[in-house]
């Protein structure tokens, strides 16, 4: 069934290779890619596979066919090539963490080729966790199952959450093994080297334009390309006649025209991508200039997490220390990011044109397209007010004041209506407050994170030395701890009661403000019921009931580590169908609760991990998961 791949790398042919054949880790100069092979994997095997990523290129595997899946681990392994296909790895820089870090590209992961699919769209297949590459630094190239089940599922669930993304055809575990420090703690253990096939239009980043940066001032480091601007114009052609042909052809005579025409279409599907993001409560967690894709794709999928309890600051990798990357701070190092991609286009794109372009347009466009989705969200959709946004930042506010599940508040808030008589209006407050983080809940939210004399050491350190204070923490860092401990503080003398009580009043303040709104769009109609029906219909297919929640990955990754995949392939089919009408919806819900409570009971010694519905808001034991 492989045999219907048909390849036409044109990357290949558009861009410079590498002549040198020299292996291992290297500096990759007046190139964009280098040819590598794939590193056997011993016994190589399928935990899943994606059947409509598959179909982008034109494969389509027999069902339930153990033939078919060993063909699948063995050619999406990386232990054998297909036909046509020119393994090669993408050399790319970037600046991580708001550093310039040099020279970076593919460490883990392999260009295949492109391959035609079967309505002439061409795919580029990439290898991720196939092994050394010259990008590969001190690593080894390869990627281990937990974090390659995370990225597989991931993608596959933003597709289907209508959310622009790479996509994740297979997935193929082994027994060969590589040493990780999953917690940077000294405690490294063997896990499995895993295999994720990846499809997209291309993997291409801004960090690809990066190549040509001199030494950084900051850093002293540089691209391994300086001084070649010849092959960054052939970089700009390629990419903008092969993924923007629109734009070649109506600026094919002005290559400045043509190039800020580009860097404006960019800039909005970026600005597009990001609300998106911020819609469904998406952290990425490593927004580097380097896991930005030219074509406004979600793309590398590492510490992600999406939001269960709002919280603007939230942070989903453990690692980002300064919360460089937190949830509400996404739009803005987007934008960062973009003006980095414009510093590398020049001398192709004058700065001065590029940056007004992204002052003109990156704001207006994020503010625009969150404000549509928020509004479909709420089910506003028959007028537009000024009042939205105010109405959209107060539910936002007493999400964050309640600590509510994101992704559940807005699913129930279909089942408001303006005309609620007042038993049912207790009823549906009383399911709004459940999705209320507990008392519990809470002191494992504000439990203090620092010793009281390491605490104290450190105010001091800020007052008496402040150089040596930067080093090693911030003014930030301090004034949330010191919030934490306010809180936790109160916390201790709050009832469950009181709690209740307090959340009541303030979901009941905004559900008025929100009924008030919801007047005004009947007013508007003629046909009350039918606007009724669309406005569920429409909040119903914008609320997802079901998201790639930490502990629902954590699960399938633990089943997985005993050697029961079903529980990954059971939680694939259900985030297809993330919104509640999605056709056949209810038969893969109960499959999957059903077969899913049986995976998970195998390996998990806590009970409550069984029993845990995939639409719940997490247990208390998913606060102690950690992601870096």
């Amino acid at each position: 069934w492989l045999d219907a791949l048909r390849f036409d790398n044109l990357a290949l042919r558009s861009l410079p290779v590498d002549a040198s054949e020299e292996g291992g880790p290297r500096t990759v100069p007046g190139a964009c890619f280098a040819r590598v092979r794939p590193s056997p994997l011993q016994n190589p095997r399928l935990v899943a596979m994606s059947l409509p990523a598959l179909a982008l290129l034109g494969l389509q595997p027999p069902a339930a066919d153990p033939a078919a899946e060993a063909e699948a681990a063995l050619f999406f392994s990386g232990n054998r090539v297909p036909a046509g296909a020119e393994p090669a790895a993408h050399c790319y820089c970037g600046h991580q963490f708001g550093s310039f870090a040099g020279q970076l590209g593919d460490g883990a992961a392999m260009y295949l080729g492109e391959v035609l699919g079967p309505r002439g769209e061409r795919w580029e297949m990439q290898l991720k966790g196939a092994g050394i590459t010259p990008f590969s630094r001190q690593a080894d190239g390869r990627k281990v199952l937990r974090s390659s089940i995370r990225e597989f599922l991931c993608s596959e669930a933003m597709f289907h959450l209508g959310i622009p993304t790479t996509r994740a055809a297979t997935c193929v575990t082994s027994d060969s093994t590589v040493l990780r420090d999953v917690f940077y703690d000294g405690n490294p253990k063997h896990e499995r080297c895993t295999v994720v096939l990846r499809v997209a239009s291309t993997f291409i980043r801004f960090g690809s334009f990066e190549i040509f940066k001199p030494p950084d001032e900051f850093t002293g480091r540089k691209g391994p390309s300086v001084n070649r601007n010849d092959i960054r114009i052939q970089m700009l052609d390629y990419v903008i006649s092969t993924f923007y042909p629109e734009i070649q052809e109506a600026y094919s005579d002005n290559t400045i025209q043509r190039n800020a025409a580009f860097f404006k279409e960019i800039t909005k599907r970026t600005a597009r991508l990001v609300a998106e993001w911020q819609c469904v409560g998406f952290c990425h967690g490593v927004l580097n200039t380097d896991n930005m894709s030219i074509v406004g794709l979600t793309i590398d999928y590492g510490p992600f997490g999406f939001m269960d309890r709002y919280d603007p600051e939230h942070v989903c990798n453990g690692s980002d220390n300064t919360g460089r990357y937190a949830y509400n701070k996404q739009p803005e190092i987007c934008k960062w990011n973009l003006g980095k991609l414009a510093e590398a286009l020049v001398p192709e794109l004058p700065l001065e044109t590029s940056q007004l372009i992204l002052e003109e347009e990156y704001d207006v466009e994020f503010e625009k397209h969150y404000l549509q989705k928020m509004r479909k969200k709420l089910g506003l959709i028959q007028l537009e007010l000024e009042e939205d946004s105010k109405l959209v930042s107060e539910l936002l506010e007493t999400m964050h004041l309640t600590a509510g599940d994101f992704t559940n508040i807005f699913y129930l808030l279909s089942s408001f209506s303006v005309d609620i008589d007042p038993s049912k209006f207790e009823d549906f407050l009383e399911e709004l407050t459940s999705q209320c983080a507990s008392v519990e809940e809470l002191k494992v939210v504000f439990k203090p994170q620092m010793d009281p004399r390491q605490l104290s050491m450190m105010m001091m350190l800020a007052q008496s030395n402040p150089q040596l204070f930067a080093l090693i923490g911030t003014k930030a860092n301090i004034n949330k701890e010191l919030e934490r401990i306010e809180q936790f503080s109160k916390l201790q003398q709050l009832t469950a009661d009181d709690l209740l009580s307090r959340n009541k009043r303030h979901w009941k303040e905004w559900l008025e403000k929100y009924r008030v709104r919801l007047q005004k769009e009947i007013e508007s109609v003629g046909n009350a019921d039918a606007w009724n029906t669309e406005r569920v219909k429409v909040m119903n297919s914008n609320n997802p009931k079901y998201i790639l929640r930490n502990y629902i990955a954590q699960n399938a990754i633990e089943a997985a580590e005993n050697g029961d995949f079903s529980e990954v392939r059971n939680v694939l089919k259900l985030l297809e169908h993330p919104f509640q009408e999605a056709e056949g919806f209810q038969e893969v819900k109960e499959d999957a609760e059903e077969e899913g409570a049986t995976a998970t009971a195998a390996v998990c010694s806590q009970e409550s991990r069984s029993r845990q519905s995939y639409c719940s808001k997490p247990p208390l034991w998913a606060s102690e998961l950690c992601v870096t």
